[in-house]
């Protein structure tokens, strides 16, 4: 079933309070909580693509989903900001465990 033009822009106003709380749950350093709002979101998406050959938004609708847009990745911006580190040591720490069990292989330790 097609959405209607308010209905895809309700999607996009959903995403974005979703990303306020991945923000929220990022600055929290909650990755369970994360993970719980990357799949709501990617259900949205899903939404909108089943919706795709809708027609364009026009007026007021394009600007609100433009608005939209440009809080989420605002939002996905300042998140890749607080995520990057914890990823670089996370990665670090799996290097090292990797690293530790091939020593501890090589010398049947």
């Amino acid at each position: 079933m097609k959405m209607t033009g308010q209905e895809v822009v309700s999607v996009y106003e959903t995403m974005v309070g979703i990303t306020d709380q991945m923000l929220d749950a990022a600055t929290a350093n909650d990755w369970d909580r994360m993970v719980e709002l990357e799949q709501a979101c990617a259900d949205c998406v899903r939404r909108l693509k089943e919706n795709e050959d809708a027609q364009p938004l026009a007026g007021q609708e394009r600007l609100r989903k433009v608005n939209a847009i440009r809080r989420m990745l605002d939002a996905d911006r300042q998140i890749r900001d607080l995520t990057t580190p914890w990823m670089a040591r996370l990665s670090a720490l799996i290097s090292n465990t990797t690293t530790e069990r091939r020593v501890a292989r090589a010398y049947g330790v």
